[in-house]
C-alpha cells in the first residue's frame, strides 16, 4: 500500500471510531459500551430512546438488557457523548448531536429533528435563582399535522 492508497480507519477496524470516543470520554471500553456506542455513533446525528436503541441492539444480535442500554445511555450523557432531552415526562431521547441546538417535536410521530441553535433567539430571560447560573437554553418547539 505504499502507493499513497490510504485505508480508512473503519475500514481497519470496524470498533475505532467507538473505542476512541469511550476512551476520550474516560469511560472503560467494555464489550456492551463499544457495541452501543457502534450503533449510536457509527452513522449521521440521530435521537433514539432507550427502547429504540435496545431494539437496534437485539437486530443486530448484541445481548444486551433494557437496564443496561438505559444505564449506558446515561453514562454516556454524563461523559459528554449524548445529550438527553426530556420532552414529556418518562420520555427522553438522547441526541448524538451535542453541540448547542434546539428541536422540533412532532408529537403525532414521536420524532425529533434538529433546529440550529443560531435560528433560535431568546430575546428576554428571568434571572436564574439566586446561587446559580443559566448553562444552556433548551428550546421544544412542538408540531403536529
Amino acid at each position: 500500500m505504499g502507493m499513497g492508497v490510504k485505508m480508512s480507519t473503519t475500514c481497519q477496524r470496524p470498533f475505532r471510531q467507538a473505542l476512541d470516543r469511550l476512551r476520550a470520554s474516560g469511560l472503560r471500553p467494555t464489550r456492551q459500551r463499544l457495541a452501543l456506542a457502534k450503533l449510536l455513533f457509527d452513522t449521521c446525528d440521530r435521537h433514539v430512546t432507550a427502547e429504540t436503541l435496545h431494539s437496534e441492539a437485539a437486530a443486530a444480535d448484541i445481548r444486551v438488557s433494557l437496564a443496561t442500554v438505559y444505564n449506558t445511555l446515561h453514562q454516556f450523557t454524563e461523559a459528554g457523548l449524548l445529550r438527553e432531552i426530556h420532552v414529556d415526562a418518562g420520555c427522553s431521547y438522547f441526541d448524538t448531536n451535542v453541540a448547542d441546538h434546539h428541536h422540533f417535536f412532532h408529537e403525532g410521530k414521536g420524532s425529533l429533528a434538529d433546529i440550529p441553535g443560531a435560528e433560535i433567539v431568546v430575546s428576554q430571560m428571568p434571572p436564574p435563582p439566586p446561587g446559580t447560573t443559566i448553562s444552556r437554553v433548551d428550546v421544544i418547539i412542538r408540531i403536529d399535522g
